[in-house]
Parts: structure tokens; sequence; C-alpha cells
């Protein structure tokens, strides 16, 4: 009777400790995805030189645009709830071809005091979705990424927001895509930065 008792507790032992196991946190499930950041912006770089000029530089109204990227986040009459900042900063690695969304965050970066995370290529944007999924560093903040228009909806789907335009019209500087994280879904919105004259209201 005893062994058959040590037995059966040895067995109840082993199942408990399988679903104590089970339930707890681990690695395997952030890297699987399941935390979230609270919301990512997405930006494109600001304007560039016109066509024929091979700067790898934003053009002087792109400047401006990267002066007054700050403003998207601060308490202003025309802006009574702006964006929350961001809590990390990503811009597309530098190539021969620009330099611009590196440019285009450095302001905003100072006036944060936060580093930007270049370390991606354009073309690497499933490796910086993996890097914002998978880190339990990311969960419940907010992260604002710079990008090439090209690319930016692709990044977007990868992030989840599966209603995302297609296509960035080659023209148009001045949205922000926010995703906000809810229970596990995505929320998709396509927002005006209102940061220079001529920008979209809405």
């Amino acid at each position: 009777m005893a062994q058959r008792l040590g037995r059966c507790g040895f067995a109840v032992l082993f199942v408990a400790l399988i679903v104590v196991a089970a339930s707890a946190p681990s690695g395997a499930g952030r890297a699987e995805g399941k935390e979230r950041p609270r919301r990512v912006l997405i930006i494109r770089h600001a304007e560039k030189p016109p066509p024929g000029d091979d700067s790898v530089h934003l053009s002087p109204e792109g400047k401006k645009r990267a002066e007054a990227l700050p403003r998207l986040f601060e308490v202003s009459t025309e802006r009574p709830t702006p964006l929350p900042p961001p809590g990390f900063i990503f811009a597309a690695r530098n190539s021969k071809q620009s330099h611009r969304p590196t440019e285009t965050v450095a302001a905003l970066a100072t006036k944060l005091r936060l580093p930007v995370n270049a370390t991606h290529r354009n073309e690497d944007f499933p490796g910086l979705v993996r890097e914002i999924f998978r880190s339990p560093k990311y969960a419940g903040k907010t992260v604002l990424i710079c990008w090439h228009h090209g690319t930016a909806p692709e990044l977007a789907r990868r992030l989840g927001a599966v209603n995302a335009p297609h296509s960035w019209k080659g023209a148009v500087f001045d949205r922000v895509w926010e995703i906000s994280y809810d229970d596990g879904k995505a929320t998709f919105r396509d927002r005006p930065q209102r940061l220079l004259t001529g920008d979209a209201e809405r």
C-alpha cells in the first residue's frame, strides 16, 4: 500500500510540475511574439532633393521637417492631444543612396535623449520586426520607426497592420502610421503630422 501511495504521489507531483512549467512565462513565448509594444509609429524620412540632385541628405524643406518633428509629441494649441513620445527610435541604416532616415530623427533623438538604432538596412525590415516583437524591452512601449516609403507598407503589414495601404505615395512626407496593440490585435491609423505649411490637415 505504501509503495502504491508513493508511486501515486510521484505521478501527481510530476503532472503538477508540467502544469506549472506550461503556465509560466518563458523566453520561447516571447520569441513567438506574444509580447508587443504598446504602439509603433512609422514615418517616412523627410523631404529629399529634387530629381537630378544625387545628394544623400535631406533637402532644405526636409531639414525643416526634421527640426519640427519633436512637436509631434508636445502639447500645443493646435495639438492638444499629441502623440506619446517614443521610448525607442529606429531608422533605416545609412546607404550610398540615402542618409535621410537617420537625419530625419536626429533632432528628435537629441531632444528626447535617446539613441537611434540604425543597424537594419532598408530591405531588412523583417529583421527589424523580429527584434521589436521578440525582445521584452519593447513590450508596452512606444517605438518610432523612420523608413523609406517603398518598403514602409510591407513593414507595417509585418507589424500586424493588415489594413495598411499597399503603397506610400512618393510625394508624401507628412504622415504618421500609427499601429496600436490591444489584446493582441493591431489597430492601424493614418495620421497627419501638421508640422509645415502645406501639410495635410487630416
